[in-house]
């Protein structure tokens, strides 16, 4: 171990958890919580200023995604390693969230052991993904809707009505229902209603 504590950015929206997290990790002498946010905007503004090794990253933050903080981090500051501690642990953002660079992915259910050793893993280089998760993530398979399919189907689950969806992707109506049907088709549902569960549940939108 070298003399220097690995610094950790801790970025959850739960105040209890956050706390509880940072407690845990506090009790490492090899470990440092350095600085604690709410946001990902809060997250961003305290990595710039404490220029962390580590951001342990809540994948569902209020305001931004936990993959989509973790890709601006490795933009800004190349350094600063990613992982993600999620209650969400639904296929497709493993997917994402490895394509984006994060090195470590697991629940919220593991072990403070477990955190502190994923934590000295990543620093250290390596990657760790929870074997669940990677199970469920290669029985998944790949997201079989387009980007586009995504995108409208992602409003459509917000509840929105097809015109509106329209306006805000700057579609045709008719355009829409063409999306929304095929995607329905493709993940085997009735309606849109359906197909945005189904495309949610494996974290394909």
């Amino acid at each position: 171990m070298s003399g220097e504590p690995i610094r950790i950015l801790l970025a959850e929206d739960e105040h209890l958890i956050r706390g509880a997290l940072a407690a845990l990790l506090s009790l490492e002498d090899d470990l440092s919580v350095v600085a604690q946010a709410a946001t990902g905007a809060e997250t961003l503004a305290m990595a710039r200023v404490f220029r962390p090794d580590v951001a342990m990253l809540d994948l569902q933050l209020p305001d931004l995604d936990g993959v989509s903080v973790a890709r601006m981090l490795h933009g800004e500051l190349p350094g600063c390693r990613t992982m993600i501690v999620t209650s969400h642990g639904r296929p497709g953002y493993l997917k994402r969230a490895l394509s984006a660079g994060v090195r470590g992915f697991l629940p919220k259910t593991v072990s403070a052991a477990v955190l502190a050793d994923v934590v000295r893993t990543i620093h250290a280089g390596g990657r760790y993904v929870d074997p669940q998760l990677a199970a469920e993530a290669i029985g998944a398979g790949d997201s079989p809707l387009t980007p586009r399919e995504a995108d409208v189907l992602e409003l459509a689950a917000e509840g929105a009505p097809v015109e509106e969806i329209a306006r805000r992707a700057a579609l045709s109506p008719g355009t829409v229902r063409n999306y929304l049907s095929s995607a329905a088709g493709k993940v085997g549902a009735a309606n849109r209603h359906e197909a945005a569960r189904i495309a949610r549940r494996y974290g394909w939108i």
